[in-house]
């Protein structure tokens, strides 16, 4: 995993008309926090907030965040906790970074990827991708960035669980062994279909009372 690093300066100023101050001069206001860590308050540049977001290759995004003070730079290890954007013009509004300790364990999500056509697709199965995401917990040097999964072996009816999941070692999964990943399913009848045939059965239904009742 590439390992980034972004420059920050303290900022001493908060409240609304300073944050849109350092808005127009293309910086962005965050923040700083964690266990070891008193709240600090920073901005950063745009374009290199930008450039790090876009080199990252995951959803967690660590980083060596310089820290620009009177007594020289300061570097701390963080993770991109929160980044909030403004939903109409998808610009960056506000960072948290969280500090963390490359000898603490941190909980992660990471996605689960599936891999190949099932062999139950082939035969008309339909392929249910039920766990999306996979809840682990590891040292910062031991996250990987997702999980893939071959599923080419199942057919209609298998499923793989998180206890059949092949992790590297030092990551522990949070999640219930026997929570379901991915499972091939039978083909189901359509809501049209459905309809069509509970129409048809209905007409046959009619067709034998009528007929029944002429008898009479």
């Amino acid at each position: 995993m590439e390992q980034l690093s972004l420059k920050a300066k303290i900022r001493e100023q908060k409240g609304k008309s300073w944050t849109r101050k350092l808005r127009r001069e293309k910086k962005v206001p965050g923040i700083v926090y964690g266990p070891d860590t008193p709240p600090i308050m920073i901005a950063v540049d745009y374009p290199e907030l930008l450039r790090v977001v876009s080199k990252a290759s995951g959803e967690n995004i660590f980083l060596d965040l310089h820290l620009q003070t009177e007594g020289g730079v300061e570097t701390k290890k963080v993770m991109l906790k929160e980044l909030q954007t403004d939903p109409v013009k998808d610009t960056f509004l506000h960072a948290d970074f969280y500090a963390i300790s490359v000898d603490k364990e941190l909980t992660f999500e990471i996605p689960i990827i599936l891999e190949n056509t099932p062999v139950g697709v082939t035969k008309g199965g339909i392929l249910q991708h039920a766990l999306r995401e996979l809840t682990i917990t590891c040292l910062p040097d031991k996250l990987i960035e997702s999980i893939r999964v071959d599923v080419s072996q199942l057919d209609i009816g298998d499923a793989i669980h998180v206890n059949d999941l092949q992790l590297p070692e030092g990551i522990e999964v949070e999640d219930e062994p026997e929570t379901t990943v991915a499972v091939v399913v039978a083909p189901a009848v359509s809501a049209e279909e459905a309809a069509e045939e509970a129409a048809e059965e209905e007409v046959v239904e009619e067709g034998e009372v009528e007929a029944e009742g002429s008898k009479e």
